[in-house]
């Protein structure tokens, strides 16, 4: 068969819809050779949203766990400032669990209410800065305030 002629189709069966190869069956081919630009136009219009949530993603990421070294700092000091009634000790020990994790610029807070078996909370305040994001237009040197409080009764 040339490559002009038509395939011929058993009677009772339908032709295949599409280009056709030599021995009649359907082509792997576009039918429609107008489309060829048409994944690169929606990867073009995917990928932007695709990074925007990948990136949100991991700054999330980020503020969590921030956040929670925020809590665990607070937890301790406020366990050290009810058992032992030092908050010289307590601060230290908060900025130290801050510093061990990289986070510089924090605020720690230690209110003892001065009664006997009374209650002291600890808070930590952090201006949690977006630095993966900070080539979006808008969000270059923004930053967030994380805090977390911790109470608890004295034990003397």
């Amino acid at each position: 068969m040339s490559r002009g002629e038509k395939a011929r189709v058993p009677r009772g069966k339908q032709p295949p819809v599409g280009p056709v190869t030599a021995d009649g069956k359907p082509s792997m081919r576009r039918y429609d050779e107008s489309v060829r630009g048409q994944s690169l136009v929606e990867f073009a219009l995917v990928l932007p949203v695709f990074l925007l949530l990948l990136i949100g993603i991991a700054e999330f990421g980020r503020a969590w766990m921030t956040r929670n070294i925020l809590t665990g700092a607070s937890r301790e000091a406020v366990r050290i400032a009810a058992v032992q009634g030092n908050s010289a000790s307590a601060l230290s020990r908060a900025n130290t669990i801050l510093s061990s994790a990289g986070i510089s610029g924090a605020t720690v807070n230690i209110a003892d209410d001065g009664a006997p078996y009374g209650t002291c909370s600890v808070t930590v305040s952090y201006a949690f800065p977006i630095t993966v994001a900070g080539f979006l237009p808008g969000l270059g040197g923004t930053n967030f305030t994380l805090s977390t409080s911790t109470s608890m009764r004295k034990e003397f």
